[in-house]
């Protein structure tokens, strides 16, 4: 496996889809073409039950502010959760394209359940995780560490359902 800077590659893809499909498959079919490598990429975002899926594939640009921080949009997302009974159901998705250089895409995808709390809680982490608690472990995705984040993750279990389909393509 390579990155795209082992390659020098610095492509900067729009993320202006309507699902998770379209963004993760428009990065992954550039970088497939512009390596001539099989390549995924992924799109991702945290749904809350009580926000109707918000903030979704908006995830990264929830908050009104322009130039929001993490902080901002964590701030703005427990703004938006005052008025809703508890507990604050979500979930974190992620959706994995994988991209050949004849421009055949397949998906695969990942999910995380879990809460959001009012209280930040762990330092490992960014975006939601403090706020994102998973009952089960009783513990913020920013209070675990990195191997049980790449574990656990939505992310990595969507590369672990990706894994089928890469053998196929690559034996």
């Amino acid at each position: 496996m390579v990155t795209p800077k082992s390659l020098g590659l610095d492509l900067k893809v729009v993320e202006d889809g309507t699902t998770y499909e379209e963004n993760a498959g428009k990065k992954a079919v550039a970088h497939s073409r512009a390596s001539g490598l099989v390549s995924l990429a992924d799109d991702s975002g945290l749904e809350v039950d009580a926000l109707g899926g918000a903030p979704g594939l908006y995830s990264a640009r929830y908050s009104p502010l322009p130039d929001a921080t993490d902080a901002d949009r964590r701030a703005y997302l427990l703004q938006n959760l005052q008025a809703k009974p508890q507990p604050w159901t979500a979930h974190f998705h992620a959706t994995l394209a994988i991209a050949t250089p004849d421009g055949a895409l397949q998906f695969t995808d990942g999910n995380v359940y879990g809460e959001i709390i009012p209280v930040e809680r762990g330092n490992n982490g960014f975006g939601y995780d403090s706020l994102f608690l998973i009952p089960a472990l009783g513990r913020t995705t920013a209070e675990l560490s990195m191997e049980e984040k790449n574990r656990l993750s939505h992310r990595a279990l969507a590369v672990q359902n990706a894994i089928p389909v890469l053998r196929k393509l690559l034996v």
